[in-house]
């Protein structure tokens, strides 16, 4: 299959560095890299325009890059809290999308995208599960996601207890109460 060259306007992840060239599938540079203004066609006019706005284009790199190390340091230990509808064995009746994560991070004060919320999987149960918010193609920082049925289980679950299935909800019911029963030889031959 044929492949795009693109140089590559800021540092994309498992791409590569700002002012590399690439090679990247076209669908890859037509849908996400060229209109999110990370790279540019790799022609001649592209290269020359490239070299002459590079020192320009690295300051500007910089900058959001410090900015960002800034505003990570400020929120390093962010956790937020979703609220969700669960099961008793502790399933949620749907997931926790990035999307849930960028707007709790936003009341916590952290001004985020949904795009900047990265997800190793979905969230389908409660618990505390370790996402990552990327400010800068560069700087990243851990957010705690607490999910939980209620804000009292949240409180719970963010000192360390385990939440789930309660033990003692299903202790099963003994015939303490009844008398034994004597067997005779009366009733065993009966």
């Amino acid at each position: 299959m044929s492949q795009t060259e693109l140089i590559l306007l800021q540092r994309v992840e498992n791409l590569g560095q700002m002012g590399e060239i690439v090679r990247v599938k076209p669908g890859y540079a037509r849908n996400y890299l060229l209109p999110q203004g990370k790279a540019l066609r790799a022609n001649a006019q592209n290269r020359q325009r490239f070299e002459t706005e590079r020192v320009q284009l690295e300051a500007q790199n910089l900058k959001r890059r410090e900015e960002a190390e800034r505003l990570a340091e400020r929120m390093h230990g962010l956790t937020v809290v979703i609220i969700r509808q669960a099961g008793d064995s502790g399933s949620l009746y749907g997931s926790v999308t990035p999307r849930d994560i960028a707007i709790a991070a936003t009341e916590a004060g952290l001004s985020i995208d949904r795009n900047q919320v990265v997800l190793d999987h979905p969230i389908k149960v409660l618990g505390l599960v370790e996402a990552r918010v990327a400010l800068h193609p560069e700087v990243s920082i851990p957010v705690i996601v607490n999910v939980a049925r209620s804000a009292e289980e949240a409180e719970r679950q963010a000192r360390g207890e385990a939440i789930g299935v309660e033990e003692d909800e299903f202790v099963l019911e003994t015939d303490a109460e009844e008398e034994p029963v004597e067997v005779t030889e009366a009733s065993a031959e009966g």
